[in-house]
């Protein structure tokens, strides 16, 4: 064996004189696959992107995706906008704040949406969204929470104005209701199960009502779905992986996820009751979700329409520059 290597080398040597006339040639290294740079903030939701980056999904898909925590929207617009990500996971309304014609992305996949991670809690003697009608209600203006309560009010044929909004972040809102300083609050866990526990509270409606209202989706700006659409597949693909196998292994699935997302995740208990009041989207809800006037192009016009009416949005944008379906159908 020792021997093997002087041997071996000019055997080498010969097969090659022998074998290059009648066309043989060296395999050619494979290609590195390409990079995306994906911003997100630390939510239950993006569990399988954690899942496909850890099992390898996105590497056999062919696609390396790193992620990157921007908790505050703005900084994650920001760094999408000036190409320090090439996209985002965010809420599909908050999405549509951020667009313009000069800095265009359009959402190419759904991740999540919310089955009950999210509601109104409220004084018993509350017992419609209608009787929210001159009463102090804390909510979080212009985020996601301030879309699920301006839908429900447009529902019932109210406005913000029938209503005393006070401005509160979402755990703060939370607070003060339990505390007894508001009438009513738009919040998440765990403040929803703690309105449940307080003398007088109840859930009004959570999320669950909503089907399809609150998702948060994948997007990336335009000029990387047009130069990489091998990339932006790959990443569709590697979700899709991971949502099955989180299926399939729930119980190794959450402590991965729980473990690579962190924060105020990083215990999976607090993760698995996080985790039950969201549904995650595999290729079949997709299809759906963004079928040709599906559900995913009614949400986002309703967050155009709404954020308009409050100033928020001053650029000509439709539902129809929000997506790209062509990755899923």
């Amino acid at each position: 064996m020792r021997h093997w290597g002087r041997v071996g080398t000019a055997a080498l040597i010969l097969l090659l004189i022998v074998a290059f006339p009648f066309g043989w040639r060296p395999m050619p290294a494979r290609a590195a696959a390409e990079t995306l740079l994906i911003g997100h903030s630390t939510w239950v939701g993006y569990g399988p992107l954690f899942l496909a980056r850890d099992k390898r999904f996105f590497d056999e898909a062919g696609v390396n995706v790193e992620l990157k925590t921007f908790e505050d929207p703005k900084s994650r617009f920001f760094a999408l906008i000036s190409g320090r990500l090439d996209g985002i996971a965010t809420t599909l309304d908050t999405a549509s704040l951020y667009w313009s014609p000069e800095h265009p992305f359009r959402s190419v996949l759904g991740l999540d949406d919310s089955k009950g991670g999210d509601g109104i809690v409220a004084v018993d003697a509350i017992k419609s969204i209608k009787d929210l009608r001159g009463k102090r209600v804390a909510f979080n203006k212009g985020s996601v929470s301030h879309f699920f309560l301006s839908v429900l009010l447009r529902k019932n044929g109210m406005s913000e104005k029938d209503i005393k909004g006070i401005q509160m972040q979402q755990d703060d809102a939370g607070a003060a209701f339990v505390a007894h300083k508001v009438d009513a609050a738009v919040t998440w866990e765990p403040w929803l199960s703690r309105a449940k526990q307080t003398p007088g509270g109840h859930v009004l409606v959570d999320s669950s009502s909503t089907p399809g209202l609150i998702v948060d989706i994948l997007l990336f700006r335009t000029d990387i779905i047009k130069n990489h659409p091998n990339a932006v597949k790959a990443s569709i693909a590697g979700w899709y992986k991971a949502v099955d196998y989180w299926k399939k292994n729930p119980d190794e699935s959450d402590a991965v996820m729980a473990k690579a997302v962190g924060g105020w995740l990083k215990d999976v208990k607090t993760f698995r009751e996080t985790l039950a009041g969201v549904r995650f989207y595999d290729e079949a809800i997709n299809r759906d979700y963004f079928k040709a006037g599906g559900t995913i192009f009614v949400t986002a016009q309703n967050a155009i329409d709404i954020w308009k009416s409050f100033g928020m949005i001053r650029v000509n944008e439709a539902a129809a520059d929000l997506v790209d379906g062509e990755f899923i159908r």
